[in-house]
């Protein structure tokens, strides 16, 4: 479950017209040859969140965003949209074998890595039970 809930997951986010609009790339790792600012799925991590009678997973996964702002604040906007988004992602998502009991952020993290490049990592924990 944790392969197509990535799958699910980035083409949520990708499809927002919002987030295309202000994000160069909504991908899968950090992409090789992509301007900033972009969104990656970096990370994830499964374990097993079933019942008796249902597979289910508990999926982590970090989303890193990555832009360029002198202004501690030139990203809030873009971090307010990207969790908005996460947090409305539909549960049914039957087509894809699973549906989601809960999705929550765990932590989230801002860095700056020099020439005023900013870092944020959100990280979620969503809960998914067998379609």
């Amino acid at each position: 479950m944790e392969i197509p809930f990535r799958a699910v997951l980035i083409a949520w986010l990708a499809s927002d017209p919002v987030l295309s609009e202000a994000l160069n790339a909504v991908v899968e790792e950090a992409p090789s040859r992509t301007a900033l600012p972009w969104l990656a799925l970096t990370t994830s991590a499964s374990t097993n969140w079933g019942t008796k009678t249902l597979a289910g997973r508990e999926i982590r996964v970090a989303l890193e965003l990555n832009f360029r702002s002198d202004d501690p604040l030139g990203g809030a906007a873009l971090v307010a949209g990207i969790e908005a988004r996460v947090e409305n992602l539909p549960a049914d998502q039957s087509f894809s074998g699973f549906r989601i009991a809960s999705i929550g952020m765990i932590r989230a993290r801002a860095e700056q890595r020099g020439e005023a490049m900013r870092v944020v990592v959100l990280e979620y924990r969503a809960r998914v039970l067998a379609a």
